[in-house]
C-alpha cells in the first residue's frame, strides 16, 4: 500500500483491536500490567522483550499518541509528557550536562526563558540569545562547549519566523543538536525535521488537543536522542496520563480539518485588523506585510491561528480593550476552539523586565489573538465593539 496522507494517518494509525473488536480505541486506565510468570517478568524488566510494565514507563494509549505524532513529524521515535513545559525541560535535562552551552533565539515562551535564566544556570548550563531580527548572528555565539540550538517558529507571542533551513545547516556544520518548538505550526503546517531539526517539541495542550480540555507534551525525533529523554522521563515521572493520551490521540484525528478552519479565519481577521485605525501594526505569517512572509511561505503550508497586533495607546489601551471584550475568552491558553485574547505585557510576560519584553517585540499595547473556530465575522464584531474605547 502506498504511503497514506496526513489526514488518513491521523485516523488510521491506531492500536490493534482487542478481542472485543472495538472500533474506537479503548482507554487503558491502569497503573501497571501483569506478567505471565517469573521469566516473563524478568525478560520484561531487562528489556529483552517490548511490553507494557508500568504506565509511568509506557501505556497503550500513550504509545498510540506518540506513534501518531512521529508519523506526522516524520520522526523516528518519541516520548510523551504531562505538559508541554515538561517536554521542554525533560529534553534539556536529559541531553545537557553541567558546563554545556545553548544557543537560542531570544523570542521564546516565558517559561522557557525562565528555565534558561533561572534554573539551568544552577547546573552551570548557560544560554546565549540571538535576535530573531538578526539570525545570522547565531553562529558567532557558538562556543567550544555549545551542545544545542533551540528555537520556536513561529515565535510566542510575536509570531516571528526563523529560517529552519539555516538553523539546520548551522547545527550540522558545528555538530550541534537542533531542537525546534513546533507548537504554533503543528506538524500539519510545518515539519522541522525536513529542514535538519533533530528533535521537535509540542505542547499538545494547544492545537493538538484543540478544545482546551487536557494538558500534554511530546518530543519526537532522532531515536538515539529520544532514548536518553525516555530514560530520564521514566525515572523522574514526568509522564503523560493514559486518559490525556487517549483524548489527544482522538483529537489528532480532526487536527487537519480544524487547523484548516483556524488558518482561513485567522488570515481573514488579520486582513481586517490591518485596516482598523486604532491598530498600529498586525503580524501574521501569511500577511504580505509580515517581515518574514516569504520565509513563512517557504516552510509553512498555512499561517497558523495566532495573530499579534499593537493597539494605539499602550498599556491602558490594552487593558481597556481586554475589559470590553464580550464573546472572546480572556485566557492564557491558545489553540482552542474558542477564540482567546491575551495582553502579554500585563499577563503571560509580565514577569519579564520591560527591557526583556521590548527585546522580543512585546510592547505595552501588544495583543495576542488565538483565533478559534467561531464564525470569523462574529470574532471581528467582538473585536470591533471592544475597540470603541
Amino acid at each position: 500500500m502506498k504511503k497514506q496522507k496526513f489526514e488518513t494517518q491521523a485516523i488510521r494509525n491506531q492500536l490493534e483491536r482487542s478481542q472485543y473488536l472495538e472500533h474506537a480505541v479503548p482507554m487503558y486506565l491502569t497503573s501497571s500490567f501483569v506478567f505471565e510468570d517469573a521469566e516473563d517478568m524478568r525478560a520484561s524488566f531487562s528489556e529483552e522483550k517490548e511490553r507494557n510494565i508500568y504506565s509511568r514507563f509506557t501505556n497503550p494509549n500513550t504509545t498510540e499518541f506518540v506513534e501518531k505524532v512521529c508519523a506526522m513529524e516524520k520522526a523516528e521515535s518519541g516520548v510523551a509528557f504531562s505538559t508541554g513545559m515538561g517536554a521542554v525541560f525533560s529534553t534539556f535535562a536529559a541531553l545537557l550536562n553541567s558546563g554545556d552551552h545553548i544557543v537560542s533565539a531570544r523570542s521564546v515562551f516565558g517559561s522557557t526563558h525562565t528555565l534558561f535564566t533561572k534554573y539551568l544556570p544552577k547546573w552551570q548550563i548557560e544560554t546565549s540569545y540571538f535576535s530573531v531580527d538578526a539570525p545570522e548572528t547565531a553562529e558567532s555565539l557558538i562556543q567550544p562547549n555549545t551542545k544545542m540550538i533551540y528555537a520556536e517558529t513561529p515565535t510566542n507571542p510575536g509570531v516571528d519566523i526563523l529560517d529552519l533551513e539555516m538553523l539546520g545547516a548551522l547545527a550540522q556544520k558545528h555538530n550541534l543538536i537542533l531542537v525546534i518548538d513546533n507548537c504554533f505550526a503543528t506538524p500539519y503546517l510545518q515539519n522541522p525535521i525536513d529542514f535538519g531539526a533533530h528533535l521537535v517539541i509540542h505542547s499538545a495542550t494547544k492545537l493538538m488537543d484543540g478544545q482546551g480540555r487536557v494538558l500534554g507534551g511530546v518530543t519526537v525525533g532522532q531515536a538515539d536522542l529520544i532514548r536518553e529523554i525516555y530514560l530520564f522521563t521514566r525515572n523522574t515521572g514526568n509522564s503523560l496520563s493514559p486518559f490525556n493520551a487517549w483524548v489527544l490521540s482522538k483529537s489528532l484525528e480532526t487536527l487537519a480539518i480544524r487547523v484548516d478552519r483556524h488558518c482561513a479565519s485567522a488570515l481573514q481577521i488579520a486582513e481586517f485588523l490591518e485596516t482598523h485605525p486604532k491598530i498600529n501594526w498586525v503580524k501574521y505569517p501569511f500577511l504580505k506585510s509580515h517581515p518574514q512572509y516569504a520565509l513563512a511561505r517557504k516552510q509553512m503550508t498555512q499561517g497558523g491561528n495566532i495573530i499579534s497586533f499593537e493597539l494605539k495607546g499602550g498599556l491602558e489601551a490594552g487593558r481597556s480593550f481586554i475589559n470590553a471584550i464580550q464573546m472572546c475568552s480572556l485566557s492564557s491558553n491558545l489553540g482552542d476552539s474558542r477564540t482567546i485574547i491575551t495582553h502579554p505585557a500585563s499577563t503571560t510576560h509580565s514577569k519579564l523586565s520591560e527591557t526583556d519584553r521590548l527585546a522580543v517585540g512585546i510592547t505595552d499595547g501588544m495583543i495576542r489573538l488565538s483565533v478559534g473556530l467561531e464564525h470569523p465575522t462574529d470574532i471581528e464584531a467582538d473585536i470591533t465593539q471592544a475597540l470603541q474605547f
